[in-house]
């Protein structure tokens, strides 16, 4: 795991490196996961609620708890402003076995306010949601975050749309939402995963406290619950059902 310090970055285009549907070599200077070739999963995080303040003297992550009277003197409705639904979401995706075997390829992160972020499976998210916060903050200020053991970037501001950093074959898109009409058993989607093509499974949850996400480029919105689930939750059934599939205890 690697230990991270801040730099000031440019915003990123589309890199030439490793990973996801991506063709070139190994000179882009971001820090990829997964294994090339092999089946594997990328998850897209929709609508975080991750959004940078000035507050008195300084730049702040908003939320509900701590800036509910800067939330409302601006007109604007605390109950929006839950940072720690995304928190709780990478925690699920990055802790889980699933990515420390190496079948996550990329996390993407996208917030309420169209900025998309990429963050490599190789980091480790603060676990205190008070340093989250000042990692969001110095990320969307500064652009990128590199590794202080190496000049590999860990997060990184990216362009639009999320679609041009997915694979173009063997990728399945697939979004949730409770007022999905199809509902599907994970496990059974697992099992239908093309391990020998190395097909790759794009999964759009969204982080938001209530809502729906606008995700017109998945091949399906299916619903996994007869239950509204947490967005951490869903992430966890999620890889349990793929680390079945991949045989990782």
């Amino acid at each position: 795991r690697r230990a991270m310090e801040n730099e000031q970055g440019e915003e990123a285009g589309p890199p030439a490196g490793l990973g996801l549907g991506r063709e070139g070599g190994d000179d882009d200077d971001f820090e990829y996961g997964g294994k090339k070739g092999k089946a594997g999963a990328i998850f897209v995080l929709e609508n975080a609620s991750l959004e940078v303040g000035k507050v008195g003297k300084t730049m702040q992550l908003l939320n509900c708890d701590d800036h509910a009277n800067f939330l409302r003197k601006h007109r604007k409705d605390p109950a929006d402003y839950r940072p720690d639904i995304c928190h709780q979401a990478l925690l699920s995706v990055l802790d889980s076995p699933l990515n420390k075997a190496g079948y996550i390829k990329a996390v993407y992160v996208k917030t309420k306010k169209n900025v998309l972020f990429e963050i490599s499976p190789q980091v480790r998210i603060p676990r205190t949601f008070k340093r989250f916060c000042g990692l969001m903050s110095q990320l969307l200020q500064k652009l990128s975050i590199r590794s202080s053991s190496s000049p590999k970037k860990l997060l990184r501001v990216i362009k639009q749309p999320v679609t041009k950093y997915l694979p173009v074959t063997h990728c399945r898109r697939i979004g949730f939402s409770r007022s999905s009409e199809k509902m599907r058993k994970l496990g059974e989607f697992a099992d239908s995963v093309d391990i020998k093509k190395g097909e790759t499974c794009v999964f759009a949850v969204g982080v938001m406290s209530h809502g729906k996400i606008d995700t017109p480029w998945v091949d399906e919105m299916i619903s996994i619950s007869e239950y509204p689930l947490s967005a951490a939750c869903c992430i966890s059934k999620i890889t349990n059902a793929l680390e079945a599939r991949f045989g990782i205890q």
